[in-house]
């Protein structure tokens, strides 16, 4: 089909309108003129350009700070959805964020507005793509008056879509997009989930700020329940969306055009899917089935169209549809029943490489089918291959297979088929290709400074020859050039002060030929260098130096002897306009006392013995930098919401920098709560928590700073920094963060216990929250009996005084195991619980499940104690009878000092007279009085008779001076026997510990 297009003049009462004439050159040459009218007159052919209505100019529209708001755009109505951009009058987009959204219909909604939001000129423009217009509407005007009121945020509401639920249906294929879009104060976060099952991130986008859900190319796997959920600090709303998924008729197995020869059965598979389920149907030529004549040997089964024992007439054209509510698909299926035949074309050229595996196809049709060994004695069929008259065998299905090819296997190959009844053959050639022969004969003429000219002989089957190239120096071939294959000459540019060696190979399709042997090596002359190393440049790290560096030239551009490279420097500005220079064999050159951070033109060039290089250009370089000496002024803080704030300053001045100005740090160190309970732990957060530095690169002079904790003092410092470092910091800037969050109870910090004075009692003892995140007002205790399977109603006790760490529940039941949840308070709300489980422990259940509390553990201490004791009972017998002295040699004595002393003197016992050589066991007995059992602290104390018999008692720690500190008036000892009987205390309470769940 050919179309002309001819444009004619015609004058009428409105413009001159265009005539279009349309020329269809078909088979039959039939020549159709059709005019067409101007778009205005035959709209219902193109698509008219969409007009704007004139609309009243609207007036401002006033709200106050923290409403929502929507802007309505309402364009013209089309045939093509336009695409809409809201702008102001400088035909800027209005910035889109979280918190300023654009919905599908086009209108632009805010979920809180702010009284930056106030303007005259919010312009909605409709853009028609395929028309390339732009409709502008009438601008709105908004003013945003600060109010008090934007202290109390307000509760998530969705703006759209409308009500809790909505319902989708969307065709297989199409592009979904759900959208979801709030209002409320703080400005509320999207969360999208999928109720019967995750949200593939392969499968949806989220746009617009997670506004927009959008699933492109809908599946059936897409059916399902979806769910938005808006929320912030005031609470959540949710909205759900039924998307239900059906499509359109698709083909799952189509027909497939096929010959047959007669009497063959022909069976066309037709199935589609779709949702609703398709109805297929089946036409000849356009006709229904169910219309034409009825044929017994044609029916139709789940969709498959069969046709037994096909005749001649059976060829058509068959159609199969399948339709639904969504639409209709068809496709055509041509059955071509045919007479038998050799289907393999005559004159087909095979190509094959020496050495592989050469196929020759010879198929036949025919009824029955040609086979070489068919039953039929009277029509055996016979294949014969001939290659220029020598016969070749071949497979049983009539194939030739040439293994091992030769250039000798090049030939005419003609396939004869026989029966007994007609005979008919096929005819092809087969060449074989190889790669191609190595060159020969390369010489070297022409020989110049800087060039010289390659000539070569091709070998047999040269296609596309190439020289290389070797440099002797790295000893390895280069490929110079690829040159078509008529040409048998090449003049090569070369550089000077090398030596070459040129070698050439012949290319074909099936590869690279061999190379050639080497020609006579060729060395070119010394000359001057003819360019200079590239990329110049400074890499300067100390202060007062300057580093210039460069990319070295190869070897083989040296071009003659003695190399090197010549250095140029000098200020950039100022008073010095000579140039200073100096030489190097390789960079890098470090140029000393230039100062800090000194511009310098810089400029590399090429030297040898025969001459310099081209004259080079210069390169500005810096000499070392240093640290930055001056700190930015002016810092300000302004706060954006509870844990964001704007931080902005002044700039430095560049000459202070002494650098390249890489950025600002901002140091933020918290320090600690605005309050701090004398009764709480002391915050251990992370050193990162409690120090932040935020990089802030290039010349920006603000920085959002977020993250931060509630109801926290900071301070904050900004620093220039270059690639020295850091300079001096600012004055440092205190501000503080509002109270607001949940109390957290740090886990490692936190801990609840309880201790039971009595059976029915109970007192709780806890630490105070770490990160109050406010002004603590109180607890909330909650306690109940877990009961698997049924929900126990929950007893509250609340405690009004922050201060307070502990508090005593009377009236418990000892048989019941509670459950305790405590809960900080503060003017934002509830806390997290920390929790606990625990009874009475006088006659209730276990709570603390320690080992100490084990029966197996007792038993094994009690044991131990009791061996203890009788250990320290044997000691003690045995060094009390090694104590003992002679009753007769003490008689003896007494008398022996009766002589001594005057008549009538009793002898008195001193602690001051010495000890006798018959008293020396008496003295012993004395000082050995005091080694008794309870020097050793905690053991028990044993009493004895002078003869050893056990009058002990149990008593406590004795002091170092040997005072009982159980009420015993003196150190124990043989002579002080009227001790108090033995007693035995125990613990009257029992104290469990344990850390939050």
């Amino acid at each position: 089909l050919t179309v002309t297009y001819m444009q004619k003049k015609k004058k009428s009462r409105m413009n001159q309108c265009p005539l279009l004439m349309c020329v269809l050159n078909q088979y039959l040459k039939l020549l159709l003129s059709v005019k067409a009218q101007t778009l205005k007159n035959y709209s219902g052919y193109f698509t008219a350009i969409p007009t704007l209505a004139k609309e009243k100019r609207q007036k401002t529209r006033s709200f106050e700070e923290g409403e929502s708001a929507v802007l309505y755009c309402n364009p013209p109505k089309s045939s093509v959805t336009p695409k809409i951009h809201w702008m102001d009058i400088q035909l800027r987009h209005i910035p889109l964020n979280e918190r300023v959204t654009t919905s599908l219909d086009g209108n632009l909604y805010f979920a809180n507005l702010i009284v930056n939001d106030s303007r005259e000129d919010y312009t909605c423009n409709a853009h028609y793509i395929s028309a390339s217009v732009i409709l502008p509407k009438e601008r709105i005007s908004i003013s945003v008056t600060p109010s008090n009121s934007v202290v109390k945020n307000r509760r998530p509401q969705l703006q759209k879509p409308a009500g809790s639920h909505s319902s989708y249906l969307v065709l297989r294929g199409q592009t979904l997009t759900l959208e979801c879009i709030p209002k409320g104060l703080p400005t509320p976060e999207v969360q999208w989930e999928r109720m019967d099952s995750p949200l593939s991130p392969a499968r949806v986008r989220m746009l617009k700020y997670k506004r927009w859900l959008q699933i492109e190319s809908v599946s059936e796997a897409d059916d399902g329940e979806y769910t938005c959920t808006a929320q912030n600090s005031q609470g959540s709303v949710k909205h759900h969306y039924s998307v239900t998924v059906e499509a359109a008729p698709y083909w799952t197995r189509r027909p497939e055009d096929h010959l047959y020869a007669p009497g063959e059965t022909v069976r066309l598979d037709c199935q589609a899917e779709g949702i609703p389920t398709p109805n297929i149907t089946w036409s000849i030529n356009g006709v229904p089935i169910a219309g034409t004549d009825s044929d017994s040997r044609r029916h139709v089964s789940s969709g498959t169209l069969i046709l037994t024992d096909v005749q001649y007439s059976d060829t058509a054209v068959y159609q199969c549809e399948a339709t639904n509510k969504h639409g209709n698909i068809l496709v055509n299926t041509r059955v071509h029943v045919l007479p038998p035949q050799i289907l393999t074309a005559d004159g087909l050229v095979y190509k094959a490489t020496e050495g592989q595996t050469a196929l020759l196809q010879c198929h036949t049709f025919g009824s029955p089918q040609p086979k070489p060994n068919f039953p039929a004695v009277d029509l055996l069929v016979f294949i014969v291959w001939d290659l220029n008259g020598c016969r070749y065998s071949e497979y049983t299905d009539g194939s030739l297979k040439i293994t091992d090819v030769q250039m000798e296997d090049s030939g005419i190959y003609s396939c004869e088929i026989s029966t007994k009844l007609d005979s008919v053959s096929a005819t092809g050639s087969i060449t074989v290709q190889d790669k191609p022969g190595s060159p020969y004969s390369l010489g070297l003429s022409e020989k110049k400074d800087r060039s010289v000219t390659l000539s070569w002989m091709p070998g047999a089957e040269n296609n596309s020859p190439r020289k290389e190239e070797q440099n002797p120096e790295k000893g390895r071939w280069e490929e110079y050039r690829r040159v078509p294959q008529d040409i048998r000459h090449l003049e090569i540019h070369l550089q000077p002060y090398n030596t070459y060696h040129f070698r050439v190979r012949a290319v074909n399709g099936i590869g690279m030929s061999e190379p050639s042997p080497p020609s006579d090596s060729y060395s070119t002359p010394a000359a001057k260098p003819d360019m200079n190393p590239e990329n110049v440049t400074t890499v300067s790290t100390d202060s007062n130096s300057m580093v210039i560096t460069w990319q070295e030239l190869e070897q083989r551009q040296f071009n003659g002897p003695g190399f090197k490279y010549k250095i140029y420097w000098r200020q950039a500005s100022g008073s010095s306009p000579h140039w200073k220079e100096s030489s190097a064999s390789n960079p890098p050159f470090i140029v000393n006392g230039t100062g800090t951070f000194i511009p310098f033109e810089i400029k590399v060039q090429a030297v040898n013995e025969l001459g310099v290089g081209p004259e080079p250009d210069a390169e500005i370089g810096y000499s070392g930098e240093d640290l930055p000496l001056e700190a930015p002024s002016e810092v300000a803080v302004t706060e954006l919401n509870k844990t964001t704030v704007l931080v902005r300053w002044s700039p430095v001045s560049m000459e202070s920098v002494r650098g390249h100005l890489l950025g600002y740090k901002i140091h933020l160190r918290k320090k600690g709560p605005r309050t701090h309970s004398r009764r709480s732990l002391p915050m251990q957060e992370p050193a990162a928590d409690r120090n932040r530095v935020i990089v802030v690169h290039g010349n920006k002079v603000e920085m959002v700073v977020s993250d931060l904790q509630f109801y926290s003092n900071y301070t904050l410092t900004v620093a220039p920094f270059n690639s020295k470092g850091e300079g001096p910091h600012s004055k440092a800037y205190h501000f503080s963060t509002p109270e607001g969050g949940k109390v957290i109870f740090y886990s490692a910090f936190s801990f609840l216990t309880f201790e039971s004075p009595s059976e029915t009692e109970m007192t709780l003892r806890w630490g105070a929250p770490n990160k109050p995140n406010g002004v603590l007002t109180g607890y909330l205790l909650q306690y109940y009996e877990p009961v698997p399977g049924i929900s126990s109603e929950q007893l509250m006790e609340s405690i009004n005084l922050p201060l307070d760490t502990e508090f005593t529940l009377k009236g418990l039941n000892p048989q019941i195991q509670y459950h305790f949840m405590l809960r900080a308070l503060t003017a934002a709300g509830d806390g997290e619980p920390i929790e606990i489980e625990g009874a009475t422990l006088l006659d209730g259940g276990e709570t603390a499940h320690s080992f100490a509390t084990q029966g197996w553990f007792i038993g094994l201490i009690s044991a131990m104690v009791l061996l203890l004791l009788v250990l320290l009972i044997l000691c003690y017998i045995k060094k009390s009878k090694g104590g003992k002295y002679s009753v007769k040699e003490n008689e003896e004595d007494q008398v022996n000092g009766a002589h001594t002393k005057k008549d009538g003197e009793f002898g008195e016992y001193n602690d001051n007279e010495k000890c006798s050589t018959n008293q020396q066991s008496v003295c012993e007995s004395k000082s050995s009085s005091n080694d008794s059992l309870a020097d050793y602290g905690d053991s028990v104390d044993i009493q004895f008779n002078e003869d050893g018999s056990f009058i002990g008692q149990y008593s406590g720690r004795r002091d170092p001076n040997g005072h009982a500190t159980h009420g015993s008036s003196g150190a124990t000892s043989p002579i002080n026997p009227n001790m108090p009987p033995p007693s035995i205390s125990f613990p009257t309470s029992v104290t469990g510990f344990l850390g939050p769940n």
